[in-house]
């Protein structure tokens, strides 16, 4: 397979900062005004990246990565302030949606926001721009909308507790007629979601940044997904899973992980040629100009667990076709640029993998110091094809985790990270990432903010309720941040 060396650029720098932490009155980060500020603030400190979280829509749990729709957007992400600058809202309906919370309240959002927007869709009138639209995503546009429009009908129940004729999705598509109106709100939301999103990706390009975005490897069962296409999961009669994913037991886990997405039908997906997949790939790079693929080593084997266990300690490992799938995807989309998260349980199969694909896998400085020549050490990195982060979306920030490091990973830590009494050990840390040879050194907000967990830690594996809520202060941009992150930027040669 043809090697991926670079991304068009060598040994640059980006910031990762989800969507949802952005700066904004109405409760959660959309893309207005924050998100554009946000890109100046990139091109002011010399970033060539943003990397964001998943922007598809959440539902139970909260997470970008249980969401009810891998190529829909979440309609939390459009801002308001640009409809009303449509003629759509009043001063008074964005008044009544001011929620100016430390946290983002899921609940408050989900009980409140869908109801501006069915405010602002009343007084859409259906263009030329949104027809062609929605005719040119109808491959995926028409399920989703039928399948909001059933979940509003039903309660927001699980699919698999509707009534027959709309479980099963062929049926249910010759009954859609009935919720046409319903379709249509779903249908304008993602117009509006996609329209906004392409402004900012437009304004980011402009500043000569690029986008990296973030695709899950599985799905969630209560999604469009699974419901539109249940052949392509491990399915009983009852469309319930057979098995489900998660992650074996460890030292940090003595239960494991269960996640409790179902199972690619791995078989019929390569006899269809990955067609599946290969729609998923073509969606995201749609809206974004990079991919970091979730979980790779799940491509090389998966890991499942009998559906109705309550922890992860009776699966089994299987493996999985994703040489081929890789392959097809290549021949496919030759240009492609994607990111493998190639960390947690490697073994020599994910290894091979990655190889062959020749994308850039992650180094986690977080995980550098508990060996004596750990892979993540950047002086044990043996090529720049790879991404070098500070800590990530799941790690403690980095302040708290120095602050918890002890014996000889902190020994390790004192000898290999070198040492500016100018600064806090956090921007050491980050230094020791842009110093690397690594072709992009990745920092999330919250570590040149120097938060700890309880001011910015975005999400706790394994647990379900109280994550991604975390919020950036509105007064982030200061002269003295943007000259202290410009300088390291530019002393270690990672300028765009």
């Amino acid at each position: 397979m043809e090697k991926m060396r670079n991304f068009g650029f060598r040994h640059k720098a980006g910031i990762l900062m989800p969507i949802s932490s952005l700066p904004s009155k109405y409760g959660i980060g959309t893309f207005g005004k924050g998100a554009h500020d946000f890109i100046d603030f990139l091109d002011a400190t010399a970033q060539k990246c943003w990397q964001v979280l998943p922007l598809n829509p959440t539902a139970y749990g909260d997470s970008p990565y249980q969401s009810p729709a891998s190529a829909a957007g979440n309609p939390y992400f459009i801002d308001l302030d640009i409809l009303a600058g449509k003629g759509l809202l009043t001063k008074e309906e964005l008044a009544q949606q001011e929620h100016p919370g430390e946290r983002v309240d899921y609940g408050w959002l989900f009980q409140n926001r869908y109801q501006v927007l069915r405010q602002a869709f009343a007084g859409f009138v259906p263009d030329r721009q949104y027809r062609d639209f929605v005719k040119k995503n109808s491959r995926w546009l028409e399920a989703y909308a039928l399948f909001m429009a059933l979940k509003v009908h039903y309660g927001f129940c699980q699919w698999t507790d509707w009534a027959p004729e709309h479980r099963d999705y062929r049926q249910a598509k010759l009954l859609a007629g009935a919720f046409e109106k319903e379709m249509d709100f779903w249908r304008w939301c993602q117009y509006e979601f996609f329209s906004q999103w392409e402004s900012v990706v437009e304004h980011a390009h402009v500043k000569g940044i690029s986008i990296i975005g973030d695709m899950p490897i599985y799905v969630a069962h209560d999604s469009v997904d699974v419901w539109a296409a249940p052949e392509q999961f491990l399915l009983d009669e009852q469309y319930l899973p057979t098995v489900v994913a998660g992650c074996p037991p460890d030292g940090f886990s003595p239960d494991g992980q269960l996640w409790g997405n179902p199972i690619y039908n791995w078989k019929l997906m390569l006899s269809q040629d990955f067609s599946w997949w290969m729609e998923r790939v073509r969606c995201a790079f749609g809206i974004y100009d990079i991919v970091r693929i979730d979980h790779f080593r799940g491509f090389a084997g998966y890991y499942t667990v009998p559906f109705g266990d309550t922890t992860a300690r009776n699966g089994k490992w299987e493996p999985a076709p994703g040489t081929e799938l890789f392959r097809t995807l290549r021949k496919r989309y030759p240009e492609a640029k994607i990111i493998a998260e190639d960390l947690g349980f490697i073994t020599q199969d994910v290894r091979d993998l990655l190889c062959d694909t020749g994308f850039p896998g992650m180094k986690m400085l977080h995980f550098a110091f508990y060996d004596e020549d750990s892979e993540n050490l950047p002086r044990m990195y043996e090529s720049e094809n790879c991404v070098v982060y500070s800590a990530s979306h799941d790690s403690d920030c980095t302040r708290t985790w120095l602050e918890n490091l002890d014996g000889d990973a902190l020994k390790r830590f004192r000898h290999e990270c070198p040492r500016d009494p100018s600064r806090h050990r956090t921007y050491d840390l980050i230094a020791f990432a842009m110093n690397s040879i690594a072709n992009l050194a990745m920092v999330p907000m919250q570590d040149y903010l120097n938060l700890s967990n309880e001011q910015g830690r975005m999400n706790i594996p394994a647990t379900s309720q109280g994550n991604w809520t975390w919020r950036i202060s509105p007064d982030y941009n200061t002269t003295a941040l943007r000259e202290k992150i410009f300088t390291l930027v530019t002393k270690t040669k990672r300028a765009k």
